[in-house]
């Protein structure tokens, strides 16, 4: 049997080892480029989160807290520091915020020495996660995210209905943060994103409504709302923008993911679109363009998925499941996207934005039934074969 020290010095240098290890990618579809190891993962978390490491109290060297997941991160980069605000899901099932930290994007991700000790706002939250990360032009990092309680109007003996809201908090260096109260919406909102610069005066909000915790039901797709403040925001009118549709993969329901990113023909767009099939539901990525001058009218929305879960990522915590809310865009154009797979571990592909914005305004989008399909298919063979 090992003692003591040496456990905790084979803890070490297997966590040393991970946090060193260098990534690299691999070869693509031309559009994007996966990388071969996840970026992130319960296996990064510090020993000292998991571990009591004083042999007097612990002397068996045992995990006292355990860290099951890291997932969903929000992405952004302040100076030449590449930062996730990653969910981390302990043991307990009980979801906290906590920042990891990267020189270059893609490898070398290590957590800083403490979670985000988030604010509460009204009634303490039972779990909070998901959180977008938006750098606004009025000067303040936002971070929206998911709020979830239990259900007051839950039956006696339901102990699994929830009901979730959009929680708004801002920063600057993403350790202080100021709370503010969470967004009024006639409708449940589990998904809300803050356009990165004002629309008219206004901040600008994509939202997903849905009538329950899980099942969207009536909520139409992505909306789009205005409101005065983000000190108290109130969705009064609210207007979807890019729909639900049926046999496509955003059937049951989608949601925007990061912030959308500026270019010059138009703001790109990374979303979540579900639908359910024979395993459970299938969650995949998608993307669209808006325009410059009205980022709620969709220029373009090639067909389908852009990513959807491969090898590794189809297994874990939450099967068939990729997710994004973080992604980062360096000046020269190169694009890191920072997506998660079955609610387990973090991966790290990337991309440009020149190529994002080819395959948007270049990939036809989806006619909504197989004969159109084909056609598609069709000319895109007769262009190879006449060239």
């Amino acid at each position: 049997m090992e003692s003591f020290l040496q456990r905790k010095t084979r803890l070490e240098s297997a966590w040393r080892a991970l946090l060193g290890r260098p990534n690299h990618p691999l070869e693509g579809n031309g559009v994007f480029e996966r990388y071969a190891y996840p970026a992130l993962t319960a296996a990064h978390a510090p020993l000292a989160w998991r571990y009591d490491l004083s042999e007097e109290t612990n002397p068996y060297l045992l995990e006292r807290f355990g860290i099951h997941a890291v997932f969903n991160p929000g992405a952004i980069k302040l100076g030449d520091r590449y930062l996730l605000m990653a969910r981390v899901e302990g043991a307990d099932r009980k979801s906290f915020f906590a920042v990891a930290e990267s020189p270059n994007g893609v490898d070398s991700f290590q957590f800083w020495p403490r979670p985000v000790t988030m604010p509460e706002w009204g009634e303490p939250a039972t779990n909070v996660y998901d959180m977008r990360l938006t750098a606004h032009e009025d000067g303040w990092v936002y971070g929206i995210f998911c709020v979830e309680r239990k259900d007051p109007a839950a039956r006696p003996g339901d102990l699994s209905a929830a009901v979730a809201a959009a929680g708004v908090a801002r920063t600057k260096d993403l350790v202080h943060w100021e709370r503010l109260p969470d967004i009024v919406s006639a409708s449940q909102q589990r998904n809300v994103v803050l356009h990165p610069e004002f629309v008219g005066g206004k901040y600008a909000l994509y939202t997903r409504p849905q009538d329950g915790f899980i099942d969207a039901g009536s909520g139409g797709g992505i909306g789009w709302a205005l409101v005065d403040t983000m000190e108290g925001a109130v969705i009064r009118d609210e207007r979807i923008i890019d729909a639900r549709a049926y046999h496509t993969v955003k059937e049951c329901k989608n949601g925007e993911g990061p912030a959308p990113i500026r270019t010059p023909q138009g703001w790109l767009h990374l979303a979540h679109g579900v639908r359910g099939c024979a395993s459970g539901l299938r969650y995949v990525l998608y993307m669209y363009m808006t325009a410059l001058d009205d980022p709620a009218r969709v220029i373009a929305a090639p067909a389908g998925f852009f990513m959807a879960p491969e090898g590794e990522e189809y297994v874990g915590d939450v099967m068939n499941v990729l997710f994004c809310n973080g992604w980062i865009a360096d000046p020269d154009g190169k694009v890191f996207i920072y997506y998660a797979s079955s609610d387990t571990r973090v991966h790290v592909a990337t991309s440009t934005v020149d190529r994002l914005v080819d395959y948007c305004l270049h990939t036809a989008p989806d006619g909504l039934r197989t004969g159109l399909t084909v056609e598609r298919l069709n000319r895109l063979i007769d262009k190879n074969l006449s060239a």
